[in-house]
């Protein structure tokens, strides 16, 4: 009895916390939100060193994950902030790593646009490391007025490095066979498994991109430095260097402690405050003139169905959702166009062909589609893209990657060896045990695997033809899941235009022949969830009380929820089959 007590108060205090707390935290957020405007002079803090997403947060609960920023929301604030009068600088903090090349470059064409308003941006860092995209901070922060190292910091910038794992000798000597289908030799996902080195082909792609990517980092950087191309090349390559070094040399413009920066920023200002750009955001009203331009996103790997992932996951890109965006902005007639921001590694092959239809659809409802590619838009990514009106991509977006691959592992030789066997039973075909991972392929399910994946390599070929309109010897000649850069994409014809999203907001007012000059509406479609709504959805309410916490606790506080809850988005993905997929950009590798 004493038991049953203590336990019906954890459920009930539980359960008191789950329905007052919530509200209360939700009626704490939305009076956050509604602050008045900020008064006095303003000076905006961006610091990027924290985790970044492309889009916003679109999720109830996503708050709580600990993504606070994007480059979206970067961008499109950086942009009001050059019309506020109250605004008179920026301070941006630079990452000391690296950061993502497209969203660097995107968030350095914010930057110029502050500027262009007579507004200075004061870039401070306090240290260039070694990583692999180091030299995207630094570019970043050359696009500013002034860029600020610590004294005595390290400037490490000398190019781009990359590395990858191999794991086919490993494979084989404790059992385990790795059986895949590729189409075709550049589509690399699965490389790392199959082989114990780079492939010729493995190895050309990815040098490919680095050396883009590269090129484009160093001409912004000369551009926005005023130094030759060559020499600062030359110059960084001798490197590394201290940040006394540096500023000897011309790569940078001061030295100071993050204090001396701020102190330099409000003096443009008079009694100037600091104010977080998140902060900040939150004070402005939505603009309500001008035509109406429909923006959808699009974040993560591609897969049917419905719902953002859950608590602490990644973001994904739910087939229903997105089609569902689309109609949504179909029907409505104030309308005039769509932009889509998509940044996702690719997924499901009919997940995208599902989004590529709605988006076909209005297309044909008079309603054009500018695609916007934010750090990738690869595979399914490039799928859903091709068939847009147009598309605008950053120069070191990564895109294309038009292959499929499909497969498994086969662990039952590897499993044997500790005692364990896995034994199959089946009516049905002999492909009904095509993905067991007891054994390998009969010979008659791998030609059943391969006829499938020509299947959709030929339709994601054909697809592409006829949205790019080129001929299919022409794609298929650019295809073999080969990765570009956006730079790379122009001039193959695989994108229409280098730019970020506001390039994409002008191209869509030029197909929906709205004057240039006009101002437009941006409007999200669909709206986020309520916080209400997203309660109902996504929690629980059942009588589990300090479990359903407990749970909550560890997801949003654990590294290792994370990678729990996306190994099962992994699974989800890998039990579709054939999956149209790119990696993770700007890491181990492009693949």
């Amino acid at each position: 009895m004493k038991q049953f007590l203590i336990t019906l108060s954890a459920v009930v205090v539980g359960m008191m916390i789950v329905l007052i707390g919530i509200p209360v935290a939700v009626i704490t957020m939305i009076a956050s939100s509604a602050q008045p405007p900020t008064r006095g002079d303003v000076v905006i803090s961006l610091d990027l060193r924290q985790k970044m997403s492309d889009q916003a947060a679109g999720g109830p609960f996503d708050f709580l994950t600990g993504r606070t920023l994007s480059t979206m929301e970067v961008v499109t604030t950086l942009h009001r902030a050059a019309d506020d009068p109250k605004v008179k600088a920026v301070l941006v903090r630079l990452p000391e790593g690296g950061m993502s090349p497209a969203a660097a470059e995107e968030i350095r064409e914010a930057i110029i646009h502050v500027r262009r308003a007579s507004k200075p941006v004061i870039a401070h860092s306090q240290g260039l490391y070694p990583g692999s995209m180091v030299i995207s901070s630094y570019m970043l922060g050359s696009s500013a007025s002034e860029l600020w190292m610590q004294p005595r910091s390290s400037f490490q910038v000398t190019g781009i490095s990359t590395s990858e794992m191999f794991f086919k000798d490993a494979f084989d000597k404790y059992g385990i066979s790795a059986q895949y289908e590729q189409r075709a030799e550049f589509k690399n996902a699965v490389n790392p498994y199959l082989y114990n080195d780079f492939t010729p082909e493995h190895r050309e792609a990815t040098l490919s991109w680095m050396g883009s990517i590269y090129q484009s980092m160093i001409a912004n950087i000369a551009a926005d430095r005023r130094i030759d191309a060559a020499a600062l090349k030359t110059t960084l390559e001798a490197g590394p260097y201290g940040a006394e070094k540096a500023l000897e040399l011309g790569l940078i413009s001061n030295l100071g402690q993050v204090h001396d920066a701020e102190e330099a920023a409000k003096k443009r200002g008079t009694n100037a405050k600091m104010v977080d750009l998140n902060d900040y955001a939150r004070t402005l009203l939505p603009e309500n003139k001008g035509e109406v331009i429909a923006v959808i996103d699009g974040e993560g790997a591609i897969m049917t169905g419905k719902g953002s992932g859950g608590f602490g996951s990644q973001k994904m890109m739910m087939s229903d959702d997105v089609s569902e965006a689309f109609y949504t902005a179909i029907k409505d007639p104030k309308v005039k166009a769509i932009v889509f921001r998509v940044s996702s590694p690719g997924g499901s092959d009919t997940a995208s062909a599902q989004i590529a239809e709605a988006m076909k659809d209005a297309k044909e409802a008079g309603k054009p589609v500018v695609v916007s590619m934010g750090d990738y838009a690869a595979s399914g990514g490039y799928w859903i893209a091709s068939g847009a009106s147009s598309i605008v991509a950053n120069p070191s977006t990564l895109t294309g990657s038009i292959g499929v691959f499909g497969g498994k592992f086969a662990i039952g030789d590897a499993l044997s060896r500790f005692g364990v066997d896995i034994k199959d039973i089946h009516v049905g075909g002999d492909y009904t045990e095509v993905f067991s991972e007891a054994k390998g392929f009969s010979p008659g399910q791998r030609a059943a695997l391969s006829s499938w994946m020509d299947q959709i390599y030929n339709s994601f070929i054909t697809h592409v033809a006829a949205g790019r309109n080129l001929p299919e010897d022409k794609v298929r000649e650019l295809a073999k899941g080969r990765v570009w850069t956006g730079a790379q994409a122009v001039d193959l014809r695989l994108v229409d235009k280098a730019g970020g999203f506001f390039a994409a907001v002008d191209t869509a007012k030029s197909l929906a022949k709205i004057d240039a000059s006009a101002t437009v509406r941006l409007v999200r479609y669909p709206n986020k969830p309520s916080m209400f709504g997203g309660v109902r959805n996504n929690v629980q309410m059942s009588l589990t009380g300090l479990k359903t916490l407990s749970f909550l606790g560890w997801a949003m506080s654990d590294p290792k929820a994370e990678a729990v809850i996306d190994r099962v988005a992994d699974e989800r993905l890998r039990d579709q089959g054939a999956n149209v997929m790119a990696p993770e950009p700007y890491t181990a590798s492009a693949r």
